[in-house]
């Protein structure tokens, strides 16, 4: 019994259509064949003669007819074989100029594709098998794959394989749609040719959906015959230079190059919103498109929108979460249906689903005129304009009847909490409701109690969302704009418009020469006097921000800055300052309102509007004026009628939360907040505000200020002193650290608002000689222009009332340092038995120090010693305060003293034997080295004790070496050195010489762009393992990256269809991974294990619960070579501060003469003895020349300089 299938009678016409080859329909219809059942018995030989010429057309027919019209014999085969798919697993061969290759093949449910080995990725053909029309057997071990286009012939390794690839192949195809649309890609995101570095043609390149394709040229994307797919979820974009980036995945770097820059902006964000689509999560936006209106964008109506406003309750595209995102989350709070899934509680969702974006329309979308609502086409600019109005001006929003009466709309909320009507509670909110209203029950104060004690969810979640939203209550209602009445026109130079902060110096060839004319509230510039038709231009309204930039900031001596609510900046300049303060004059008026018009009359760098949020009213942003005049803030808040003014010198804190940009300004009693309307302007005003809070020069009234007029440095160096350095013996006199004291004192001039010294991080020696330096280095001097006539009081008995009267002639911030400095020193001299600092020994110290003299002669010291003997008469001060202030440190060094446990002098510190150079006796130095000592300072100890000269090139460095392991390591600058000191062995010591390779390791790591290095080394292992080592030096690729160091046993270089690149072999699977953080590296490897070569590393590596140790030993070519490798191992454990850049500056502060010692002729006095003894010694040093010659050759850190010191007193009395 015969089987006729169903499809032999279609016809002919039809199924050639299907194949496009419907022109060869006359020829069939001339041979009389009308049915497929009439051509099953065609052969190749028949089809050449009714003229189908070519060899793949008649392939294809003869396939076609084989797969629907199939002998009984092969349905009965593939009837036999049906339960036994095999899958392809081994090595296919396939012909190519005749000659058959190996290549690894592999069939799925989407793609037959074939491959250069089992282990690669990436294959060099891929093959739909929606576009396969037939398999076909040809001869021994041979088969034909049939496409629409062209076909390919395989052979196996035996006839048994290849009847079980027909079989699969007949499987797969019978089982596919004969769909002609063979491409993948029907919904791309972007597509286009790209050069792909290390081949000769372009490629044809396919974004679409999480994948990106690549074929040989667009009629093989329109067949669908591509040559790989790279699946995104493990590739990461990286722009290289103007028109390359790099597709970066674990198994291969794909190096893209564009036709233009404009061009490539787009590939790279069309890959990074595939990488995107791959990494994201379907479930939450399948639940909330669940509800119908929620599958079109609230604003444009486009289709499956991805983004939310989780407070406003709508969903939205991704152009229109671009502008949503611009109106800040004070007002809208974007999240991503698919990326935040953890913000998307049961109860968020269920929200969504309960309002919807029909519902939420209702009231937001009311009054939307048809000529300003939003389509798909629509810009960005018009979106701006259109949600803006909608969601932060409410414009559009159906009002509420109770609009306008407070109390009653928060009466109204407190009821409607209580029931399941969000919409109702939308739309009170949204119309000026308050969240955290009165309910007038105290158990439950607030409507989100109400509606958790009613067990309304969804109303709890929305309140919640909306617990700060700014909402604009007023209906139309704008700030007043001054009349348009200002005119004015001229010449300015003008730069393009930027969108970024000016971080660099526009020359003048940058600027271009414009004709602007201010008129009838509009700014705008002409090519030239005589052109009727502008360039371009600015409306009044528009401009947040006027900015007047110091001379010659950049090529034209004087420049302005407008920035405009549009995230615009524009720069003009000029060379005459009287044009430029006309048109920075008639802009402000144009544009600052009349109820802020006081701002203008001030002298301003900066004047704008913010909004400002305060302590008192944290949840609703409003609008204010702001001014900057130097270091004064000058505000005209809304609904204020007088100007407010913040001392930026004065502010308690300042910082910025980097969150929400918002600018954080703390003085006594008040917290103020600012938001910038945009972005641009913002960062604008919050580096001004800083910069204006920090010290502005070198006087003491441009410090930065206490609220007592005290520079902040002066207060907290003194508040320290006292709390923990009263009882040091020698405060004041003996040196800190030179390179901490410099440190120090650039932090506080930097921003001592940021500096709070601690006890352990500071010492107390380190503290008090950066108060003396500042004394010493400030312009003017602590008592000003008057220093002279304090000198020349010399009268005895008038000499309290001239430094009364000196005192009150002070500048005012002179006067409260000073009052502040005399008490802290009198404080001092009555503890003089605890820290031997008498009032005399104060007054020679802190004389010339104050004075800023060169000590030729007691005058200054004795002006300080009257000062702190008659403190109380001169300052006017009440003994009572005082006495209780004596009291209150009494008790804090009683205190202390019971706390602190007895300790030997030094407890906590160590002595250390360092050498210099080389090991050797005359080498040896013994250092005390405190647990806050870093490698750094070591070694400036070191070289300021044998007055060593650092030059320019020099990098002088701390070792740890191990002379058994033949090992050294240079010690980072940072480094602590207490717990090397700890870890070192009887075979390790600490070693201070020049790294002579520290330059060319600086110059490498200079000139590289990436981290990461990688590279063939000799590798040896050797585990502390029942005290045997293993093995000897074989080759191995290692990749050292920013995270890892990986081992891979063998490499590649794959030359074929993309660049030849050495690769992993198992790329994806290294042969052994240590993490970076683990390793301690150093420099050589024992002679006994026998290197290769001389140039090697020993890496030892230490888990982090330090279990276990192993070391590895890597050996290196090339000495160059072997140093690359060690600055990269010391760039990334560094964060690449490899070498600090003020070494020399460092140095050069901490190898100065110690200020400390002499002060010109005078010496300092023995810490022991009577006030008598110490007097007659000060007279006995000035007179004999001698005496102060031999005292001067002493060393005052010597142990013995204390006892030799008094020696000589005596002698000379």
């Amino acid at each position: 019994m015969s089987f006729v299938p169903p499809e032999s009678s279609q016809p002919v016409s039809d199924w050639l259509s299907g194949l496009r080859l419907d022109q060869y329909c006359p020829a069939f219809q001339e041979a009389g064949l009308g049915t497929l059942w009439e051509c099953q018995d065609l052969s190749s030989a028949q089809l050449q003669r009714m003229g189908v010429a070519l060899p793949g057309h008649r392939k294809r027919i003869l396939g076609s007819l084989r797969k629907l019209l199939p002998s009984e014999a092969g349905m009965e085969e593939d009837e036999e074989r049906e339960e036994d798919r095999p899958v392809a697993r081994e090595r296919t061969k396939f012909r190519a100029s005749l000659i058959y290759q190996h290549r690894w093949v592999k069939l799925d449910a989407e793609y037959l594709r074939y491959f250069d080995t089992e282990k690669d990725v990436y294959s060099k053909r891929i093959i739909p098998t929606v576009s396969i029309t037939g398999v076909v057997n040809v001869g021994e071990q041979k088969f034909e794959v049939v496409t629409h286009n062209r076909t390919f012939l395989f052979r196996a390794e035996c006839d048994s394989e290849r009847s079980e690839w027909v079989t699969v192949l007949k499987s797969c195809v019978r089982a596919t749609s004969l769909d002609v649309t063979f491409n993948p890609c029907v919904s791309y995101e972007m597509r286009g040719y790209l050069e792909l570095r290390g081949l000769r043609s372009k490629l044809y390149t396919v974004v679409c959906a999480d994948k990106v394709f690549l074929y040989k040229n667009a009629e093989e994307y329109r067949l669908g015959i591509g040559i790989t797919s790279i699946d995104m979820n493990v590739g990461n974009v990286k722009e290289v230079d103007r028109r390359a980036f790099d597709l970066t995945t674990p198994y291969r770097i794909f190096s893209f190059v564009a036709d233009t820059d404009q061009l490539k902006d787009q590939w790279v964000e069309a890959m990074r919103n595939s990488i995107a689509e791959a990494l994201s999560n379907y479930e939450v936006a399948e639940r909330i498109w669940a509800e119908p209106s929620n599958q079109m964008c609230a604003d444009c109506s486009a289709a499956k929108p991805e983004w939310a406003a989780i407070n406003l309750a709508v969903v939205f595209c991704k152009r229109c979460a671009g502008e949503h995102r611009g109106l800040g989350p004070s007002i809208s709070k974007v999240r991503s249906l698919k990326m935040d899934k953890k913000v998307w509680t049961e109860d968020l969702i269920q929200l969504f689903l309960a309002l919807g974006n029909e519902r939420a329309n209702q009231f937001w979308a009311a009054n939307v005129p048809p000529s300003e609502a939003l389509t798909l086409n629509s810009s960005s600019e018009e979106r701006r304009r259109f949600i803006t109005a909608k969601y932060r001006e409410g414009k559009y929003r159906r009002y509420h009847p109770l609009f306008g009466n407070q109390r009653e709309l928060n009466n109204a909320l407190c009821i409607n909490v209580q029931s399941s009507d969000v919409c109702e509670t939308l739309a009170l909110v949204f119309c000026g409701a308050e969240v955290s209203c009165d309910t007038g029950d105290p158990e439950l104060a607030s409507p989100i109690a109400l509606a958790q004690h009613h067990g309304q969810n969804l109303q709890v979640e929305f309140l919640t969302q909306n617990r700060n939203t700014e909402v604009k209550v007023s209906i139309d209602r704008v700030h007043y704009m001054a009349p348009p009445s200002v005119t004015h026109n001229g010449f300015l130079f003008k730069t393009a418009s930027m969108a970024r902060p000016i971080t660099e110096k526009k020359g003048k060839e940058e600027f271009s020469r414009r004709w602007c004319v201010l008129n009838d509230g509009n700014f705008s510039y002409y090519e030239s006097d005589k052109n009727a038709t502008p360039n371009g231009g600015l409306k009044m309204k528009e401009i947040v921000c006027l900015a007047v930039n110091p001379p010659e900031t950049h090529g034209y001596d004087h420049t302005f800055e407008l920035y405009s609510d549009a995230e615009r900046l524009y720069l003009f300049g000029t060379d005459n300052p009287e044009t430029m303060r006309e048109w920075v004059k008639s802009i402000a008026k144009s544009f600052i309102p009349a109820a802020a018009e006081d701002l203008l009359l001030k002298d301003f760098e900066r004047i704008g509007r913010l909004r400002y949020k305060d302590r008192l009213n944290r949840e609703m942003s409003r609008l204010g004026w702001f001014c900057l005049v130097g270091s004064s803030l000058h505000i005209r808040l809304e609904e204020h009628t007088t100007d407010e003014t913040i001392d930026l010198q004065k502010l308690l804190e300042l910082s910025i939360q980097p969150e929400n940009e918002v600018l954080v300004l703390v003085e006594r009693g008040r917290t103020l907040y600012i938001e910038g309307e945009r972005k641009l302007d913002f960062q604008g005003w919050a580096a001004a505000i800083q910069r204006a809070a920090g010290s502005t020069g070198d006087t003491l009234s441009q410090q930065q200020l206490t609220e007592a007029d005290i520079p902040v440095i002066v207060e907290r160096c003194i508040h320290f002193t006292t709390q923990y350095g009263l009882t040091s013996e020698g405060i004041y006199r003996k040196s800190g650290v030179n390179s901490k004291i410099a440190a120090l004192l650039e932090e506080f001039r930097r921003d001592a608002r940021c500096v709070w010294l601690k006890e352990g991080e500071h010492q107390v020696d380190d503290v008090s000689n950066v108060l003396k330096r500042f004394f010493r280095d400030i312009e003017e001097g602590l008592f000003g222009q008057a220093a002279d006539s304090w000198l020349s009081a010399t009268e005895e008995s008038s000499r309290i009332c001239q430094y009364r009267l000196l005192f009150s002639n002070l500048p005012r911030v002179n006067q409260a340092t000073l009052r502040a400095l005399v008490n802290h020193l009198y404080c001092v001299q009555r503890f003089a038995d605890l820290n031997q600092m008498t009032l005399h020994n104060l007054a020679i110290v802190f004389g010339p120090t104050l004075f800023q003299a060169d000590g030729q002669d007691y005058s200054a010291g004795r002006v300080i010693e009257d000062l702190i003997q008659h403190y109380v008469t001169i300052f006017d001060v009440n003994e009572q305060q005082l006495q209780k202030q004596l009291d209150e440190i009494t008790y804090i060094i009683k205190l202390r003293d019971n706390l602190t446990p007895k300790a030997g002098t030094g407890s906590g510190d160590f002595i250390c034997t360092v050498y210099l150079e080389e090991k050797k006796e005359t080498a040896e130095q013994h250092v005390k080295i405190p647990a806050t000592m870093t490698a750094a300072e070591l070694t400036f100890e070191i070289l300021d004790r044998r007055k060593i000269t650092v030059k320019e090139k020099d990098y002088w460095c701390c070792f740890e070496v191990n002379e058994k392991e033949e090992l050294e390591r240079p010690l980072h600058c940072q480094e602590k050195v207490l717990p090397i000191f700890h870890s070192l062995g009887t075979d390790s010591h600490l070693l201070v010489k020049k790294h002579f390779s520290m330059e060319a390791m600086l110059v490498y790591l200079a000139s590289k762009v990436e981290v990461s290095k990688h590279g063939m080394m000799k590798f040896r292992e050797e585990r502390s393992l029942l005290g045997l080592s293993t093995g000897s030096f074989n080759d191995r690729y290692f990749i050292l990256t920013s995270t890892s160091l990986r081992l891979y046993k063998e490499i590649r270089v794959r030359v074929s269809l993309f660049l030849p690149l050495p690769l992993p072999l198992q790329s994806n699977r290294p042969e052994r991974e240590w993490p970076v953080k683990c390793l301690k590296v150093y420099q050589g490897i024992k002679r006994k294990l026998r290197p290769p070569t001389c140039w090697g590393l020993t890496v030892f590596y230490e888990n982090e619960k330090q279990e276990k140790q192993e070391r590895q030993y890597l050996c290196c070519d090339t000495q160059n070579e072997m140093r690359e490798w060690f600055a990269t191992f010391m760039s990334i454990q560094s964060g690449g501060r490899v070498w600090p850049a003020e070494w020399l500056k460092s140095r050069a502060a901490n190898h100065s003469v110690p200020l400390d010692a002499r002060f010109g002729n005078v010496s300092l006095i023995p810490l022991r003895g009577s006030e008598n003894e110490m007097r007659n010694s000060v007279a006995a040093f000035t007179a004999d020349p001698l005496a102060v010659s031999l005292i001067s050759q002493s060393q005052p850190g010597s142990a013995n300089h204390t006892a030799n010191h008094t020696a000589l007193c005596s002698q000379t009395q």
